[in-house]
């Protein structure tokens, strides 16, 4: 039964003052080497659920940035997608290579436990189920545990089936096309990018990939040898680019060259400066918002959390297609862009007007 009530002697607790934040907490553990930050920036429709982040950063003002930034699109991440959460995020701050040890993360867990259930974690880069389920030894406030621990397992099928819903929709609405023979440019086939391949070729889709990991490559290339793989996609005859690596990728230079009619896919902060959502738009590129796409891992620990099987999860992510078509629906109403659209659906239900 996982421990709860006052963290350990060594844990040092310290609350920050965070304009437009609920709670912003420091921990600190000399016995473990615990150096964390825990953000939950707003519980209006429930309690904030968002991965742990085990990260090198630079310094702390540098991991408190990226905790704030993350913590945020936590928020509109579960508003946009209609789930009865709030938006968190946290990051441990160090090598996971060289800190991580059951010890810490234990200790990790009794900073969670602080929060009383207003925050929930979950895996990020830099964390895995097993973690979570050592974490699960000190606070009850967890999801996406390993199965062998009654959780769900990884969420990159999840996460993927997500995003196929959102190309779905996405092609429907500006091409009227199913995916049957839409050529699809995935960048990026690690866990996730490579289940979505799978399930577009499943869906009839033609698909080319850029990978530039090596050790990734050859296996993409050992499990699929009738795939290409080039060196860049967004000057390929490509109808969806699928960015599913890391984020920035799309860049006002990349734009410029992008010959694709939409993108959409699993990165998380696609775009390299908010410029780049205008410069889409005035292209006539449908950029399906980041945070809405790859909501199915979120879905899935959020069904695990609240009781719910996968395949009820996995029925709640497909109908993502819905959102997206809302979405889409709404920005050619307006006249804006699909992000705005977006932003406006998660304000309507965080502020109870939907």
């Amino acid at each position: 039964m996982p421990a709860s009530g006052a963290p350990s002697g060594t844990l040092r607790i310290e609350r920050i003052d965070v304009p437009g934040y609920d709670d912003v907490r420091t921990c600190e553990d000399p016995s473990t080497g615990l150096r964390a930050i825990i953000a939950v920036h707003d519980t209006r429709l429930g309690p904030a659920l968002g991965g742990t982040r085990f990260y090198p950063y630079p310094d702390h003002a540098a991991a408190l940035t990226d905790v704030r930034r993350l913590s945020e699109g936590m928020t509109y991440k579960a508003a946009a997608a209609g789930l009865p959460l709030g938006g968190g995020k946290a990051v441990i701050i160090g090598d996971p290579a060289a800190l991580k040890t059951p010890a810490l993360l234990r200790s990790y867990g009794q900073f969670v436990d602080s929060f009383d259930g207003r925050y929930v974690t979950a895996a990020d880069i830099g964390t895995t189920s097993a973690d979570l389920d050592v974490i699960g030894e000190t606070t009850r406030h967890v999801a996406g545990l390993t199965e062998a621990a009654g959780g769900f397992g990884d969420s990159s099928m999840s996460t993927a089936l997500g995003v196929l819903a959102a190309i779905r929709a996405a092609t429907l609405s500006t091409l009227n096309r199913t995916l049957a023979g839409i050529r699809v440019g995935v960048e990026g086939v690690g866990k996730v990018g490579s289940c979505l391949v799978d399930l577009l070729l499943d869906a009839g889709a033609s698909v080319v990939v850029c990978e530039r990991y090596a050790p990734a490559r050859a296996r993409f290339q050992q499990a699929h040898p009738e795939l290409s793989i080039v060196e860049d996609l967004f000057d390929a005859p490509v109808d969806v680019y699928a960015p599913c690596a890391l984020g920035a990728s799309l860049t006002p230079e990349s734009v410029a060259a992008l010959r694709a009619s939409i993108v959409c896919g699993a990165a998380n902060n696609q775009l390299s400066g908010a410029d780049v959502e205008g410069q889409l738009h005035r292209r006539q590129i449908v950029w399906v918002p980041d945070y809405v796409a790859n909501a199915g891992g979120l879905i899935q620990v959020a069904a695990e959390r609240g009781g719910r099987t996968l395949v009820e999860a996995r029925d709640q992510i497909r109908r993502l297609e819905n959102v997206v078509l809302d979405i889409l629906r709404r920005a050619e109403h307006q006249g804006s862009t699909p992000a705005r659209a977006a932003e406006e659906i998660a304000d309507d239900r965080l502020h109870g007007c939907a």
